[in-house]
């Protein structure tokens, strides 16, 4: 067999790989996102909770990642260049969204620990430093800084005929080895999410003591272990790519080395289905480990929509209802503070 045809099958699995992974990774984390927001929405326990706003947002950044970046790069993956249509503003318009969706992943995520770790904290003065309007404000500015970041750093990124979208400058290159990836959005997230995830654990292992309402004693464990495990699954999703990423840059390969080329595509495939699993997953890690959330969902899905989907379909048979009913009906989806 000889090496063109080796090279020319490797670039069909990895094409293959990354279609497959690309339709079935995009399923899950539109559902698990839409899950999301729909919960974190509707209930109006989460409604003043700073933790529960930075996940809300994430879930709004990663719908539109999965919405334009992974339908731009399935499409890359099965027409090439093509699907773009070799065009410099398709090169950039691509990497401008990922770095403004990924950097909003990341520190959302980062947030979110900080927010546990001081409303959990038990120095009064503390707990008052994190409220739903600085969280906001800073959402607001992170967002903005992040907008302007990935528009001036996917501005350099050019269609070369032999290595496609890739980076022109080298002091662009420079920045993204030394410190986009490794700092910027690698190890500086990871290190306040680790930190502030584990710190908040700590102290609400001692919120017994304190003189708490029952309901935000138990509101504040189920959101420190949600954003823990969520923390956790960051970390390990991240490192791979991070790594892969900083490697990319700098030694980028051309097409006139096929089967070189052939297996670095099979190398990228694998390394982004793993990324794009963290902007997936944490739908699925909230139901996987925390009950009172799955309580939570079920309170949503079946009292509120399931419930008010019931009532337009009688609505619909009958114009007329008298009011006892709707009280009736009402009265039946309950308080969401006891779920």
């Amino acid at each position: 067999m000889s090496s063109s045809s080796v090279s020319a099958g490797i670039l069909k699995l990895a094409t293959q790989y990354s279609t497959y992974s690309g339709f079935i990774l995009f399923s899950f984390g539109v559902i698990g996102n839409t899950f999301n927001l729909l919960v974190f929405t509707q209930l109006k326990l989460f409604r003043t909770n700073g933790c529960v706003f930075y996940i809300t947002v994430e879930s709004i950044s990663n719908l539109v990642y999965f919405c334009f970046y992974i339908t731009i790069t399935i499409s890359t993956s099965i027409y090439g260049d093509v699907a773009i249509g070799g065009s410099n503003v398709w090169c950039k318009l691509r990497y401008i969204v990922a770095q403004i969706c990924a950097l909003t992943n990341f520190y959302m995520i980062c947030f979110s620990a900080v927010d546990q770790f001081f409303s959990t904290n038990h120095h009064y003065n503390l707990r008052q430093m994190c409220t739903l309007k600085v969280g906001r404000y800073l959402s607001f500015m992170f967002v903005c800084f992040a907008i302007i970041h990935g528009i001036v750093l996917g501005s350099s990124y050019v269609i070369q005929p032999t290595l496609g979208c890739v980076l022109s400058n080298y002091a662009w290159v420079q920045y993204s080895t030394y410190f986009l990836y490794p700092i910027l959005g690698g190890f500086l997230p990871i290190i306040i999410a680790s930190s502030f995830s584990m710190l908040a654990y700590r102290n609400v292992r001692h919120i017994v003591r304190r003189q708490l309402p029952i309901v935000r004693r138990k509101l504040d464990k189920q959101m420190t272990a949600m954003v823990l495990m969520r923390v956790i699954a960051f970390v390990c999703l991240l490192l791979p790519y991070i790594t892969y990423r900083i490697y990319a840059i700098n030694f980028p390969i051309s097409q006139s080395m096929p089967m070189a080329y052939a297996i670095s595509r099979l190398i990228q495939a694998i390394f982004l289905s793993i990324y794009y699993i963290n902007y997936t997953i944490s739908f699925y890690l909230f139901i996987i480990f925390s009950p009172r959330f799955r309580r939570q969902m079920k309170f949503v899905l079946v009292k509120r929509y399931w419930q008010r989907w019931k009532y337009w379909c009688c609505s619909i048979n009958n114009r007329i209802e008298p009011d006892n009913n709707i009280e009736l009906r009402n009265s039946q989806m309950g308080s969401d503070e006891n779920i």
